[in-house]
This record gives C-alpha cells, sequence and structure tokens, in this order.
C-alpha cells in the first residue's frame, strides 16, 4: 500500500518522467536523419475567429476574447510542416517568443515534450515530427487503445431557446453530448425540461456548476431533481472540489457522476475519500499523458478537455486514441466558431469521431480561412465594455459590469461564489445590455463596473 500511495502522489504531481524516447522507437528515430528534425522556421498568424449567431449572443456577454486564436506553422529541416493552435486569452499555456527562439535550429523531438513551450508551438512540433516520421501524432503519445473517441458539443449557459435549437444542432451533426453551464442567473429546471421535451433520451447533458451550487446541503436536492432525466449525465465541480467531505456527500447521494479537475484534491484524496468519480484533464502534452495514466492506475475515467478550433480538436483525438480511460466525451469548444480552420471538418457519427491514421494530425489547415480572418496580435486580452441584467419575476433586477480590464475574467462566477447572488430562483432570465450610446447606459455601467448592484 506505501508504495502504491507513493506512486500516486508520484503521479498526481507529475513528477514520473515521460520523454521522447519513452514513445519514439529506434526504427522510427533512425528513419529520419537529424537534419531533418531540426526546426528551420516558424510563422505565427493571429486571427479572429467570429462566433455563430447563437453561441456568440452568450459568449459576448462574458467571454467575447475567445475570438482570438494564434495559428503556429512549423516547418522542419524535411520540408514537413507542423500546425499548432492557442486560444490566446484561455490556455493551459501560451507560446512567446523566448520559447520560439529556444526551438529554432534544434532537433524538435528534443523538445516536444517540453510544456513550458505553450500550447500552439508544442502541437505544431509533434505534428512536424509525425509527418517528417510518416506516422500519426498519437504514434509518439504511446500505443493506441482506441480507434474513435467521443466527443461532447460545448456551449455557456444560454436562454432556454438557444439551448434548445443548439442541442438540436448538435445531434443532427452526430453529438450524443452537450456539456454547458450551471448557473443560478438562469433558470436551471426550465433549461433541463425543456431540453428533455426536445431531444431524445439517446442524448446527454453533462452540466459544469464551476463551483456555484456553494455546499452539499444546497446542492444536492437541486442534483437529485435534475437527475430525474435520463438526459443528464455528469456533473462538473458543483461545489468548491476542496470540500472533500460536501463532495463525498454528493457523490453518495446521486446517480449522477461527479467530474472534478484533476489535481484539486490530490488523486490519492480522491480515491480514498470517494469524493469524485472521474476527471476533466488537459493541459500539456506531458501533463496530459501523465494524469492519464495516472487517472487509468485507479480506473477512473476522464474527458480531454483541450479547447480551441479545429486544430486543438484534431490533437485532442490523438490523446483519446492512446489513453485507456478517456472515455467521457471529450470537450474542445471548437463547434462554436464559423470556421473550425481545417480543410475537412472533424465528422461526429453515434458521438464519436474516427481517431486519425494519416501522417500527423491528420488535418490540413485551411489557408485561405486563414488569411480571411488574420488580424494583429492584441497586446492584452480584450475587454470591451458590457453590462449584464439578471431579472427575476417579482421585479428584481441585479446588474454586473465588465471592461477596459477593470474586473476579472470570471467576474460573474465570482459573484456568485462569494453568495452575493440569489440562488437558483425560478423564473430568473439573463441578458446583455447593448451599449446604445445613452446616459442611462453609461450611468448603470459605471455604477456596476465598480460592483454589481440589485435594484429592488
Amino acid at each position: 500500500m506505501a508504495r502504491r500511495r507513493d506512486f500516486l502522489r508520484a503521479m498526481a504531481a507529475g513528477s514520473l518522467a515521460l520523454s521522447s524516447a519513452t514513445f519514439l522507437s529506434p526504427r522510427w528515430v533512425h528513419a529520419a536523419s537529424a537534419k531533418h528534425l531540426v526546426v528551420k522556421d516558424v510563422k505565427r498568424t493571429t486571427v479572429k475567429l467570429p462566433f455563430r449567431p447563437t453561441p456568440a449572443r452568450s459568449m459576448d456577454r462574458e467571454i467575447p476574447h475567445w475570438r482570438w486564436l494564434e495559428i503556429f506553422e512549423l516547418e522542419l529541416g524535411s520540408g514537413k510542416v507542423g500546425i499548432g493552435e492557442t486560444l490566446l486569452h484561455y490556455t493551459w499555456g501560451g507560446s512567446t517568443d523566448e520559447a520560439v527562439k529556444r526551438v529554432r535550429g534544434k532537433n524538435a523531438v528534443d523538445f516536444m515534450w517540453d510544456d513550458s513551450l505553450g500550447a500552439g508551438l508544442q502541437m505544431a512540433l509533434f505534428d512536424a515530427v509525425a509527418r517528417t516520421l510518416e506516422v500519426p501524432v498519437h504514434r509518439l503519445l504511446g500505443s493506441q487503445v482506441h480507434h474513435q473517441t467521443p466527443l461532447s458539443w460545448w456551449n455557456i449557459e444560454m436562454p432556454v431557446d438557444d439551448l434548445v435549437s443548439e442541442c438540436k444542432l448538435a445531434h443532427s451533426q452526430g453529438y450524443l453530448a452537450y456539456k454547458t453551464k450551471g448557473r443560478p442567473w438562469f433558470d436551471l429546471r426550465k433549461q433541463v425540461e425543456a431540453v428533455v421535451a426536445a431531444l431524445p433520451e439517446e442524448f446527454k447533458v453533462d452540466m459544469d456548476f464551476n463551483d456555484t451550487l456553494l455546499d452539499a446541503e444546497r446542492a444536492i436536492p437541486i442534483l437529485l431533481d435534475l437527475e430525474r432525466h435520463k438526459h443528464i449525465d455528469i456533473y462538473e465541480t458543483p461545489i468548491p472540489q476542496k470540500d472533500v467531505e460536501g463532495n463525498r456527500k454528493i457523490c453518495e447521494a446521486t446517480r449522477v457522476p461527479v467530474a472534478l479537475h484533476y489535481g484539486r484534491p490530490p488523486l490519492d484524496v480522491v480515491v480514498r475519500e470517494k469524493c469524485g468519480d472521474g476527471f476533466v484533464l488537459g493541459g500539456g502534452a506531458r501533463r496530459t499523458m501523465t494524469r492519464g495514466a495516472a487517472a487509468a492506475q485507479v480506473d477512473l475515467p476522464f474527458w480531454l478537455q483541450l479547447v480551441g478550433s479545429g486544430p486543438t480538436a484534431a490533437f485532442s483525438l490523438h490523446f483519446g486514441a492512446v489513453l485507456s480511460h478517456a472515455t467521457w466525451p471529450a470537450v474542445n469548444c471548437h463547434q462554436l466558431y464559423v470556421d473550425d480552420l481545417l480543410t475537412q471538418p472533424i465528422k461526429v457519427e453515434k458521438g464519436m469521431a474516427k481517431v486519425p491514421n494519416t501522417p500527423g494530425l491528420g488535418y490540413e489547415l485551411d489557408r485561405d480561412a486563414l488569411e480571411k480572418y488574420r488580424v494583429e496580435k492584441p497586446k492584452e486580452r480584450p475587454d470591451p465594455p458590457r453590462v449584464i441584467q439578471i431579472s427575476w419575476p417579482d421585479g428584481r433586477r441585479m446588474y454586473l459590469a465588465s471592461g477596459e480590464g477593470k474586473v476579472p475574467v470570471n467576474f460573474v462566477i465570482r459573484c456568485a461564489n462569494r453568495g452575493e447572488m440569489p440562488y437558483y430562483e425560478p423564473g430568473v432570465t439573463t441578458t446583455l445590455l447593448h451599449d446604445d450610446g445613452t446616459e442611462k447606459w453609461r450611468k448603470i455601467y459605471r455604477k456596476a463596473i465598480e460592483k454589481p448592484f440589485m435594484v429592488p
């Protein structure tokens, strides 16, 4: 038992080393001379990728900055070009000028497992090396155990009509899983009941609460009410993950599995205390493989959460190919955009996408789209002034505002997590108040940007 605990702790901390030698066979390494694997050039292009109209209405309310992505094109001495992508203002790690300088002129195999390089650069290294060796990326990651992997359609919380239309669209495109947010500023029961009425039972909904249920005592009645519907499939982070006892109570009370972001609390605590049923897992290649292996050792499932447009979704498929316990639907968010930046879309049938077996990522960058959406890279996170109005049936209204870098990104969630917002009341609706140029709007904005306020 002591050795097992030490293993779990090491895996949870990411201290068990992975290297390129772990997964690259000598035959592959010798198949390409060293000069073929040298990084010759790195091109970076920033794009502003529009959201589709329906998700745009809700993304603009809280996270409009998800439009900006950086695309990498990395050429090796072989002449092969690998592509990578960073969602600039929502990523596990950005790729800096210094990181690009570190790899230029060096052997790509020596760097591709270095998570500190950031999302886009690391992805491009894997793609370029795999193309040079004429193998799919998953052959660089490990032994293939899945030939197809489940995918989920993602959206931020939405009004009922938009939510139902997105679920119908997802189902029409072959998806059987939809991940969204459970929030006290929308009528959660009404949302779920509308989806249940409109979609077949095979279509599952995973609900991420981001701590907003606050504690087990208040959370459990809501979760038990939702779980009456067989469409409800997974709950993510219903209450703060550090509340081990509260999460254990929730796991015991509900039939629906509870997903926790890996590492909070540590893996050995989750296993011992039974305070989670699986994980949300992502990050760099080294961290993803290490943590995925640890989850397999304790026989707990997870979903991969690598977020971006098409290139990131394609990269995720390869991790799904080699990680045995990546059996919950992966969340990549590429469905948000009008264009996935790929020449051919990732097709989903009966909830599953095939793992590519052609060299590299198995998908090609749409360079026409790249040019169409090219923009200058913003010097800081875009944060347009905006006002959110939350309304209850009895006439109460709450106003929150963001803009000009004056408040945190998750400003609405933070208000809910501090208990400063009415708790999951029926009939609540939320809208983005567009700046109409009037003094009335400016007055509300100036007051709400200082502190959210209620109007009785």
